[in-house]
């Protein structure tokens, strides 16, 4: 596999995260960088070791985990898309005014699942490395990296937004998980 192909493949498995991103930085009424950083740290770790893990799989269990690895990334977006919409109902923005930027963080239990959600497809990618000829290590290097940038892209371009649009922001933001939910679920069903 070329460089060029893997970067492109790198690109479209980080799609999700940085559209999260996205998301979660829609609804900061300041730029803080330390959330930021865990979002796209957690983000490329995890579409690092997806394709390893679906390497190391290989065909074993594709048939079984393609047959409801879409409703796993559906529920878990959808859920977090509509805890975002709750808080947009009930609370005011993560980061308000007289919370200090140390403070400001996104939950570990949070990071784990938009990890996981965002990075199935990244295990099918792994799936299909083992049947090509693809150096593992420089491809889950390149799609970490990618992945690590797009997502600070993310939420910079997200907070950038968001600041004009305050608490609409928060629900455009749950309502992208959601959409990137219901897209990962309708793109499986079609196909299968």
């Amino acid at each position: 596999m070329s460089i060029l192909t893997l970067l492109l493949t790198a690109l479209g498995v980080s799609a999700d995260a940085f559209a999260v991103s996205v998301g979660k930085g829609l609804h900061l009424r300041r730029l803080v960088w330390k959330p930021a950083l865990q979002l796209a740290f957690t983000f490329g770790l995890f579409q690092a070791l997806m394709p390893v893990i679906g390497w190391l799989l290989a065909s074993t269990f594709a048939a079984q985990m393609e047959a409801f690895d879409h409703w796993i990334a559906f529920g878990l977006l959808a859920a977090i898309g509509a805890k975002m919409l709750w808080e947009a109902r009930t609370a005011d923005a993560d980061d308000a005014d007289d919370v200090p930027d140390h403070e400001i963080r996104v939950p570990l239990k949070e990071l784990v699942v938009l990890g996981i959600a965002t990075s199935i497809d990244a295990l099918a990618v792994g799936i299909s490395f083992a049947f090509l000829d693809v150096d593992i290590v420089l491809a889950v290097v390149v799609i970490g990296v990618v992945t690590f940038v797009a997502s600070l892209a993310g939420y910079r371009v997200g907070h950038h937004a968001g600041k004009h649009l305050r608490s609409w922001a928060e629900i455009a933001g749950g309502l992208v998980l959601i959409g990137i939910g219901v897209k990962i679920l309708v793109d499986h069903l079609m196909a299968g």
